[in-house]
């Protein structure tokens, strides 16, 4: 009974989870408020602070925070400002400070970690398994890690060694070693046993990896066919050998793939030599799917990593400047384009109140381009065979949309400016401004992965740079042909 309502409380919505919370807090500062203003002696000001908060409010948040789920507790976290977020984190029980250290962003675990002393950081680590410990530990001062490894079994340093070594891509990272293993030569009334002794089973089993007497992978044995089969059954006979496995050196965008291709739950990695390292568990793909999905997000606007919401005004500007500096060359540049058909401006008024609309249209066309080529780039479904037929059907899109809006956009420059010629301008301009901005919105992610950078990292804004750029010189170019006698 308890059990059920245990998940039912974590399905409840979290964002009411954060309101109670922050409720909670509200109080807690007004009363501490009213309690700082009394004109009593310091010392007994205190110890009234202390009778009205730490039996009234500050207890009822602390009985919230333990009924929560720790990555409902990371969320709130992550949603309060610096202040109320140390104060929160003071509250939760400590020997749930590490499995909220990993549910947060990588932002918000800089400042929970700046506020621990050397012994909670420590204590917390040692509350992990060794692939999660491997996640916080560019985090984690090196004396902590030193404390930390010294507190490991031999083979626990031995994982967390392998973990380390491997890049964050890669699908080491992504490995975890806590796995159910058993042979090959012994029946399902055996594995029955061997099973029944475990208190819990790991995360997301939903297959046994079934090794030699030489440790060597042989195929995998889902837990339907244990339950639904004979126990004399040898396992030999049941288990799947021609099954998906994983190398450590892998991308782990492959393995991400492999999971949303073949609706896997877990998936065994393995070595060079056919030796079970680890397995990848469906969380740990979903959570790099998250991360992934996030850094485009970031990357696409221009930001260098991914920032806290209540940082300090400093170091949020700092992470914002690289692009922005960028644009502001960009747009130096766009003004000089203009300033270079100066005369045509002064002779043809109209001109500066269209040029906007040519080089917008273009820019929003070129990032729909863009955000299909590096989708389809992130699922490897574009190659060099199929490279040129995708560049024709972009431009194709483009010509047949410069068309049309630029059919309208010159026609409404009719109505407005009573000149046909301005019309067909305006129509030109824009269908040349669209096959500029579809031809650079295939050419720059692909070019970006050719040099070996992340497509998604600036991408938008070197499209808008070249469209706005483009969208005048073209518009004006025509305008000085046809328009200026």
């Amino acid at each position: 009974m308890t059990e059920i309502s245990k998940e039912t409380h974590y399905t409840e919505n979290v964002q009411e989870h954060l309101q109670q919370v922050q409720r909670l807090l509200e109080k807690h500062a007004l009363v501490t408020s009213v309690a700082q203003q009394q004109e009593i002696p310091r010392a007994e000001r205190q110890e009234l602070v202390d009778l009205l908060l730490q039996k009234r409010h500050l207890s009822e948040l602390q009985e919230k925070l333990n009924e929560l789920h720790p990555a409902d507790i990371a969320f709130i976290l992550e949603a309060m400002p610096i202040e109320q977020r140390l104060l929160v984190w003071d509250l939760v029980k400590a020997d749930r400070d590490g499995e909220i250290l990993i549910e947060v962003s990588d932002a918000v675990r800089e400042s929970l970690i700046a506020a621990m002393s050397r012994e909670e950081l420590r204590e917390a680590a040692e509350q992990l398994d060794t692939n999660e410990i491997a996640d916080l530990a560019h985090d984690l001062p090196q004396s902590v890690m030193r404390d930390v490894f010294k507190s490991l079994s031999i083979e626990e340093r031995e994982q967390l060694r392998a973990a380390m070594s491997y890049p964050e891509d890669a699908v080491g990272a992504l490995m975890d070693f806590d796995m159910v293993t058993i042979r090959e030569d012994v029946t399902l009334e055996v594995v029955s046993r061997y099973l029944r002794r475990f208190d819990n089973l790991p995360d997301h089993t939903d297959q046994l990896f079934v090794l030699d007497r030489d440790d060597q992978f042989k195929g995998v044995l889902p837990l339907n066919q244990l339950l639904l089969n004979e126990p004399e059954m040898a396992v030999s006979a049941l288990m799947l050998t021609d099954t998906i496995t994983l190398h450590p050196d892998d991308k782990a965008q492959k393995a991400a793939q492999a999971f949303e291709r073949y609706d896997l739950v877990s998936a065994p990695v393995v070595d060079e030599d056919g030796k079970l390292l680890g397995r990848v568990p469906v969380n740990a793909v979903v959570d790099f799917i998250r991360a992934e999905s996030e850094s485009d997000v970031l990357n696409l606007a221009g930001l260098r990593e991914e920032e806290d919401i209540f940082a300090s005004v400093w170091k949020s500007a700092k992470n914002r400047w690289m692009w922005l500096a960028l644009n502001l060359c960009t747009a130096f540049f766009a003004s000089r384009v203009i300033g270079g058909f100066e005369h045509t401006i002064e002779k043809f008024v109209a001109l500066a109140a269209l040029m906007p609309i040519v080089a917008g249209i273009a820019g929003n066309s070129g990032n729909q381009t863009i955000t299909i080529i590096i989708r389809s780039l992130a699922l490897g479904q574009i190659n060099p065979g199929n490279a040129r037929q995708l560049l024709a059907k972009e431009l194709a899109i483009s010509l047949l949309n410069g068309l049309v809006w630029g059919g309208i956009a010159g026609g409404f420059a009719y109505l407005l400016y009573k000149s046909v010629p301005l019309g067909l301008v305006m129509t030109g301009a824009m269908l040349l401004n669209l096959l500029l901005g579809a031809l650079v919105g295939m050419l720059i992610p692909l070019t970006m992965q050719r040099l070996g950078r992340d497509p998604a990292i600036g991408s938008s804004v070197l499209l808008t740079a070249i469209t706005d750029s483009g969208g005048f010189f073209i518009f004006l170019g025509l305008a000085t042909i046809f328009l200026i006698p």
